[in-house]
């Protein structure tokens, strides 16, 4: 028997995976991973300690929804020194019913939109109703589908963003103005804390150790996305702001092992191990209310789980099959 694979590309993915779509997979995702309606093997980990790198792989089954996807992640820093990516990503999307392999789809795209539509999720459950402003730490690919994702869920007029490296962030305003839901009034700014000042959310996209922006910074009310940080030794957001927040994350175990933002302050005794207040799919789920007040600072703290790579896969494939976007490989 033949076997045909859909193919798609990182552009066909773009145009596979809108964010509204996503957005809506993201929710349905974090509801069965938090109704234990989804099976989540711990992910597989390969050191090429020779080479400096590592590759990843993360399978997923949601039970309600049928999928089924296996993503192969490889993070290799040296890259960088020869010109080419330091991650490259491969999703694999299969038949739930039989194990058939059905598409394999360019993955750091596709993580980059499942990133930000789980970030679009949260903000649309955690913040503010008439939030308009968003500072945006980052300027790289991540930063992107973050800015986008807000503006889908929210009717921001003014964006800022901050990377230390002031051309990135002088590109990154000039590029998004105006795309979609995206405001024209886009601007880089001098530093981190001028950003979050006055801002309604604020979304951390980063690789730094230490804290990007001092907590005194931010106004009462404001919504917090941390998807950068995905290691116990690296924090993007101060001890302070995380102990005054109320904390929602998209998997307790996940963030348990990787947030630093949170595994940093439990160690140092600056909050307790049920500071975690949440799962996102328990609020999507409604086991769980979000925001209680005007004035309260929330924060998502996400590190990524293969749920949203298994929806996104699945969406994208459907919508490649409507609209004719890939290549059909016979194998």
């Amino acid at each position: 028997m033949n076997l045909e694979l859909r193919v798609l590309s990182s552009a066909e993915v773009r145009r596979a995976l809108p964010m509204a779509e996503a957005i809506d997979g993201m929710k349905a995702a974090f509801a069965q991973l938090s109704t234990g309606k989804a099976v989540v093997p711990l992910r597989g980990r390969v050191d090429v300690a020779r080479h400096q790198g590592i590759t990843l792989v993360m399978p997923a089954f949601l039970q309600d929804t049928d999928d089924l996807a296996v993503k192969v992640v490889s993070i290799f820093p040296p890259n960088a020194n020869r010109g080419e990516p330091v991650v490259y990503a491969m999703v694999l999307v299969l038949d739930a019913a039989s194990g058939r392999p059905l598409a394999m789809m360019e993955g750091g795209t596709l993580t980059a939109i499942r990133t930000g539509a789980g970030t679009g999720a949260a903000t649309d459950l955690l913040a503010r109703p008439d939030a308009a402003v968003v500072a945006i730490i980052g300027s790289g690919v991540q930063a992107r589908t973050q800015l986008e994702a807000v503006c889908t869920v929210r009717r921001i007029v003014e964006a800022r963003v901050y990377s230390p490296n002031a051309a990135h962030a002088a590109a990154f305003a000039e590029e998004m103005q105006g795309l979609g839901a995206i405001p024209a009034s886009v601007r880089a700014v001098a530093d981190a804390d001028a950003a979050v000042r006055d801002a309604d959310i604020v979304c951390t996209a980063t690789t730094a150790n230490e804290p990007v922006f001092k907590g005194a910074s931010l106004k009462p009310g404001v919504h917090i996305n941390g998807v950068g940080s995905y290691a116990p030794n690296m924090q993007e957001v101060d001890a302070d702001t995380v102990r005054r927040a109320l904390v929602v994350v998209d998997s307790r175990e996940a963030a348990g092992a990787e947030a630093g933002d949170i595994i940093i302050p439990l160690q140092a005794g600056l909050i307790a191990s049920d500071h975690v207040y949440a799962e996102l799919g328990e609020i999507v789920a409604g086991l769980k209310a979000g925001r209680s007040d005007a004035r309260q600072i929330t924060f998502f703290k996400s590190v990524g789980v293969a749920v949203q790579d298994a929806v996104a896969g699945r969406i994208a494939l459907r919508n490649a099959l409507k609209r004719d976007l890939g290549s059909a490989v016979t194998l």
